[in-house]
């Protein structure tokens, strides 16, 4: 009985018993990752009682609720809203509201008892019918809300109703045939003489315009999510504080109105002001700690000008930031205030690196003594506000200047899978995230051991009380300015990793999520944005949300080294789905020279990696072989001439065969190539490894030359026509 009822939570709560891992074979979870996954979720499975306690809990909740939190249907589709009453009320007339997103309004009287019966239940002694009203309105696109009604104008129940398009959007010259291609970089990478030691909105904007001049339909950006003011060196863009939000780093200081006001200048003149500048600006690696305090200081000193001239007065600068902060909403502040907190406490020398240490007074944003922090604090909050606001206007200038410039899609953003433990977006709704949890991936052919990335995860439960705004906020907010979004790890619409804090990435367990829905949200704001949307579906991947993907016309993620057939020989762009993007190597992968000389295999020896010779020695002879193939493809398809040799063993990598593969690249079916701008460059070191954190400075290395250079190098210019070309006549 116990074992039964406990198999039932399980199933309940979405929690997955077998899969089929990375190398096709079918894998089981253990019993003990079961308990510790309804146990991070919050049930008590202590005893026979207290899961049958769980479950009756759960039935009941769902019961007596009358109508559920959210309903999501499809444009195409007939709108069914199941009713759920108690017995006495079900020969009563009652009316459904609804009231449209645009201010049309619908209503159905109608008596339950008339209705078709499709579940009934007793909870404590009570029976409870279910019925299927049947809608015959034709309802807008759009999230519109529904009232149950009783007796005229009592409301019984509320209910957000979502109604979807089919498929999500693709610009009509991708519809229509033409094939695009673009730069993928990591924008703080991005080196100029201008910016402050890390790459920033206007070298974006620089970048955008000569990329286009060559051709690119897109410059895709790594995520630009909001980090730690207060603690820059936690610099994965992968582990954001929120996901709503910007990094205000990116920010270029130079170009907010009050920069060159006398008491700004002051500061940047002043010589150790310079010497920091000109050290940030000459290094290699970034020194995230460096730039924070210089930047810091610059707008802080920027806002207050910029806030005595316009902020503190009826200006329309002013109505422009209140209706930024108004649109902001809560999560805005949220973001501020958790910025403005983490910033306090850190200067009284306290633990300051997320909301787990803050003070017990201050642990839940919604406290009193939060509010009188708020109120203390304002105009520093205000300041937080201010960034995000600068942020924005200088991120949707650079895609206005995409637009401007005829790119088919201009910027593409990243949207990260999480946030971090102590990140502000966890802090503003604790009730969302089961934070004794982290999720990652099992372990794959990029990550043997399993990837634990320390990232909680949401409770798809609560997501769905919620009524799915957490991510309907998040679609709309990463769309918004961009041309098309990828989506980090596309397998968390259907079912993510979930690990137990404390435990090791291969115990963990799959949950799954209400893809169709959140699938449905996605399309929608797709379409509402005009942003094309690329699913990053690489791992372990079941083969059901490849078709959904497909279905919901989202683009497929396809990588040269990882489309391998079953004999080692690597398949052909040609060969492609129309439907992907394509490129050859990733942000979590070698560059084209440090893959081809091994380079990723020396480095993961080094920091620990690959402890087990033998293992070292298969991948070394597994990348023996896949060059040889790899260069029998190139040759076999034309796409390097005699000066690229044909035995691997003798046949290092050359600009020729670095060129080469790009073009073979190019001369493919994806609708869409991506390049890395570091294979453009020839960069031997990677942007990160995966699985180290101290071990190697990842996120954090520059590009090799200055972005003015780059586009003056006539070897580079010549690639970027062949590409170009290429693009062209393979969609002709």
């Amino acid at each position: 009985m116990a074992v039964n009822a406990l198999d039932s939570l399980v199933e309940m709560r979405g929690i997955e018993t077998r899969y089929v891992d990375a190398w096709g074979k079918p894998a089981q979870v253990n019993e003990s990752t079961k308990n510790k996954l309804l146990e991070v979720m919050g049930h008590d499975i202590s005893s026979p009682e207290s899961i049958a306690h769980e479950i009756q809990q759960k039935v009941a909740d769902a019961w007596l609720k009358p109508l559920d939190p959210v309903q999501v249907v499809r444009s195409n589709e007939h709108l069914v809203i199941t009713v759920k009453l108690p017995i006495e009320l079900v020969n009563d007339p009652h009316t459904l509201a609804i009231q449209c997103e645009d201010g049309s309004e619908h209503q159905l009287e109608f008596v339950p008892v008339d209705a078709d019966l499709i579940d009934a239940t007793n909870i404590n002694d009570i029976e409870f019918q279910a019925y299927a009203i049947h809608v015959e309105a034709e309802l807008p696109l759009g999230y519109h809300n529904v009232q149950l009604l009783a007796d005229g104008d009592d409301v019984l129940a509320n209910m957000r109703l979502i109604v979807a398009p089919l498929r999500c959007y693709t610009p009509e010259p991708i519809a229509q045939g033409k094939k695009i291609w673009g730069l993928s970089v990591q924008l703080y990478c991005l080196r100029s003489e201008s910016n402050w030691g890390i790459g920033d909105f206007s070298d974006l904007a620089f970048l955008v315009e000569k990329s286009a001049q060559r051709g690119a339909d897109f410059i895709g950006l790594n995520p630009i999510h909001a980090l730690y003011p207060s603690n820059p060196d936690a610099c994965s863009p992968y582990g954001p504080s929120s996901r709503r939000w910007l990094n205000y780093l990116y920010v270029d200081v130079t170009r907010i109105e009050g920069y060159n006001d006398d008491s700004v200048q002051a500061l940047i003149n002043n010589t150790g002001f310079q010497q920091q500048l000109n050290h940030v600006r000459q290094i290699d690696y970034i020194d995230y700690e460096a730039v924070a305090s210089l930047k810091l200081a610059a707008l802080s000193r920027v806002f207050d000008v910029f806030n005595a001239k316009y902020l503190t007065k009826n200006t329309k600068v002013n109505k422009a930031f209140k209706s930024f902060v108004a649109d902001g909403g809560e999560s805005l502040e949220v973001l501020a205030t958790f910025d403005a907190m983490t910033e306090h406490l850190k200067s009284e020398g306290k633990e300051s690196w997320g909301w787990p240490v803050f003070p017990s007074k201050y642990a839940d944003f919604s406290s009193s003594d939060v509010a009188k922090f708020k109120k203390k604090y304002a105009n520093r909050i205000k300041f937080y506000m201010f960034l995000q606001w600068q942020a924005s206007l200088q991120f949707d200038a650079a895609s206005q200047k995409a637009s401007d410039l005829g790119m088919t899609i201009g910027l593409y953003r990243d949207l990260a899978v999480g946030v971090s433990e102590g990140s502000a977006e966890i802090w503003g709704n604790k009730d969302l995230y089961c934070t004794g949890a982290s999720v990652g991936a099992p372990p794959d052919i990029l990550g043997p051991l399993g990837q634990n990335w320390g990232l909680p995860p949401m409770d798809p439960e609560k997501l769905y009380a919620q009524a799915y705004q957490p991510i309907i906020d998040l679609f709309a907010s990463n769309m918004h300015a961009s041309g098309a979004l990828r989506i980090d790890h596309a397998m968390a619409l259907l079912r993510l990793w979930w690990i137990k804090k404390g435990d090791h990435a291969k115990e963990g367990g799959y949950v799954y999520y209400p893809v169709d829905d959140l699938l449905a949200i996605l399309a929608l704001e797709s379409q509402r944005n005009q942003s094309l949307v690329i699913g990053e579906d690489l791992g372990t991947v079941p083969e059901e949300i490849r078709s959904k993907l497909a279905e919901n016309g989202i683009y497929s993620y396809r990588v040269f080294f990882f489309e391998q057939a079953e004999d080692g020989g690597f398949f052909s762009p040609s060969h492609y789905p129309i439907q992907s993007m394509s490129t050859l190597t990733t942000h979590d992968m070698p560059t084209l020279i440090g893959y081809w000389h091994c380079y990723d295999l020396e480095l993961g020896k080094e920091v620990g990696l690959y402890q087990d010779e033998d293992v070292l020695a298969t991948l070394y002879n597994d990348r023996h072989e896949n060059k040889q193939q790899i260069l029998d493809t190139l040759h076999g398809h034309l796409s390097v001439d005699e000066s690229v040799g044909r035995d691997v063993n003798h046949t290092p990598m050359t600009q020729n065969l670095n060129y080469g593969m790009q073009a073979h690249m190019a001369s493919g079916s994806s609708a869409l190539l991506s390049l890395q701008l570091e294979d453009w460059l020839q960069m031997d070191k990677p942007v990160n490894i995966p699985g180290t954190f101290n071990e190697y400075p990842n996120w954090k290395r520059k590009l090799s030359r200055s972005l003015s250079t780059i586009f003056d190098d006539p070897n580079i210019m010549s690639l970027a026509q062949r590409i170009d070309n290429a693009r062209k006549q393979a969609g002709s």
